[in-house]
């Protein structure tokens, strides 16, 4: 009994995301038949991939600077230790302090020590899927803190106890109604869906609550080893604000975001934009170098960053490292037909989409996530869109692949797919297996010439649909019949000759 627990602890402690809820298949089969969902993702999600292939267009070689993006950053992996110690010295020379966290839990306990040493009550947050990853609010919160989200779709969700279902657009999922009905109960107003009074509404109230906050916490977009810089980028200005405003800020990051020099910067500028959103650019990309010097009008009078691994150096040590490359754009998301269909609330993690599925069973465990791996059509459009060309399809193959090593898969799985390896492999098989095929199906169709259920473990298949009869003749009957009427006809005209 105690080896039982103690293996549910160790297996407790490697779970380095926090998850929502894990069940994919109930959720995506409640999301796929969601109408309301589909015209949300229509009007958002599938505008914003269009708009990256015209923007994109508009480079002059689009291809090659991906290319290039996906070079520096996995140089930067490789040489992860050194580029990290040049950016901790010069932070440290601009008047910053470094902190490293081994796990989202110490990331946590690190920002509720700088912010109880400081004396805060209120920290403000600008957008951040790193504190998303470290369920930071709650933290602050438990501590006594008030944390509040300033991005407006993140303060939407904030108030409405909810999650993001994407990494750029975190409210993608409500319309205008659903946010109306938010705000009519959390401001007590009368129920608007207007777009424009919505957003008024948020930024009076969050104008004032900046002048009030004692901490201001970012995520980090880029950090710069050459200069010990961080870079925010965001289209609100409620980043800048975040950064500039309180008297401290607190820079939370993964330790992928790094870059070697500055004038790596405008390659990953212009991708970012264009691939998020269909941008040229964002509308505010703040560069951040240390705390407020002599003679500076604005800035905090502290700044530190915390350098959070929380299992990626464990990826990083194997054959997904690549994946570590990602600079959270969102593009996958917008081009995916499965994360259109089902929305990002099916991932039940804070990464969903194609990134997601494979992030999630990477950080937590394929046991934990069985499903994301195979959420994906292996279309190809994710690699297509990404700007730093990770091969999110050959990744999400190789797990698949672990899957089966790992007898993670379902038994009747396993020896489906090794019945049908022998059926492959000699001729005799592969023709017994098609007859036995067609025998079996014919018995299962209806008067119409249609099968509407198939029995375990196929039966998913006519779930939403009705599956077609076998024709009468394979190829193989078929092929061969032609071919003897094509000799018959050649015979025939000989003789005549």
């Amino acid at each position: 009994m105690t080896e039982v627990l103690t293996e549910k602890k160790a297996a407790a402690e490697r779970i380095s995301l926090p998850v929502f809820r894990p069940d994919f298949m109930a959720d995506a089969h409640v999301a796929s038949a969601d109408d309301r969902l589909h015209d949300a993702m229509d009007n958002s999600v599938t505008k914003r991939d269009r708009g990256r292939r015209t923007t994109l267009a508009d480079l002059p070689d689009a291809d090659g600077l991906r290319e290039l993006a996906g070079q520096i950053k996995r140089h930067t992996l490789d040489h992860l230790d050194y580029y990290l110690e040049l950016l901790e010295s010069n932070v440290k020379k601009q008047g910053g302090e470094v902190h490293y966290a081994s796990d989202r839990q110490q990331a946590n306990q690190l920002i509720v020590e700088i912010a109880k040493r400081a004396g805060c009550r209120l920290v403000v947050k600008s957008k951040s899927m790193v504190s998303e990853e470290t369920e930071l609010n709650e933290a602050l919160s438990e501590a006594g803190i008030e944390p509040l989200e300033t991005d407006l779709g993140e303060f939407i969700l904030q108030v409405d106890h909810d999650h993001p279902t994407h990494l750029v657009m975190p409210v993608v999922h409500k319309n205008a109604a659903d946010i109306g009905h938010i705000f009519e109960r959390y401001f007590k107003t009368d129920f608007t869906d207007n777009a424009q009074t919505l957003a008024e509404m948020a930024r009076v109230h969050l104008r004032n609550r900046f002048n009030q906050a004692d901490m201001g916490v970012s995520g980090v977009n880029f950090a710069v080893a050459e200069t010990g810089s961080i870079v925010v980028c965001c289209n609100e200005g409620n980043a800048r604000m975040c950064v500039s405003r309180p008297r401290i800020h607190v820079a939370l990051m993964g330790m992928e975001k790094l870059i070697p020099a500055m004038d790596d910067l405008p390659v990953f500028l212009k991708l970012l934009a264009r691939s998020a959103s269909g941008q040229s650019l964002t509308q505010y990309s703040s560069i951040v170098s240390g705390s407020r010097r002599a003679g500076e009008l604005d800035g905090p009078e502290e700044f530190h960053l915390i350098i959070m691994d929380n299992g990626r150096s464990r990826i990083l040590a194997g054959q997904y490292r690549d994946t570590l490359r990602c600079i959270r754009c969102g593009a996958c998301l917008n081009s995916c037909p499965i994360y259109r269909k089902v929305g990002g609330r099916t991932y039940g993690s804070v990464y969903p989409g194609p990134i997601g599925a494979l992030l999630t069973p990477l950080f937590n465990g394929l046991e934990q996530h069985k499903h994301l791996p195979h959420a994906s059509s292996l279309c190809g459009a994710c690699f297509d869109a990404c700007p730093v060309k990770i091969n999110i399809p050959e990744f999400l193959i190789k797990l698949r692949g672990d899957q089966v090593k790992a007898h993670i898969t379902p038994w009747a799985e396993r020896v489906i797919f090794k019945l049908w390896t022998i059926g492959l492999r000699f001729g005799w098989s592969y023709r017994l297996s098609q007859v036995a095929q067609r025998i079996g199906m014919r018995l299962l169709m209806d008067k119409q010439g249609w099968i509407k259920h198939l029995p375990p473990p196929v039966n998913g298949w006519t779930q939403q649909r009705d599956f077609p009869a076998p024709a009468k003749e394979d190829f193989r009957a078929v092929y061969k019949r032609y071919r003897r009427e094509q000799q018959r006809d050649t015979s025939h005209t000989k003789e005549k000759q």
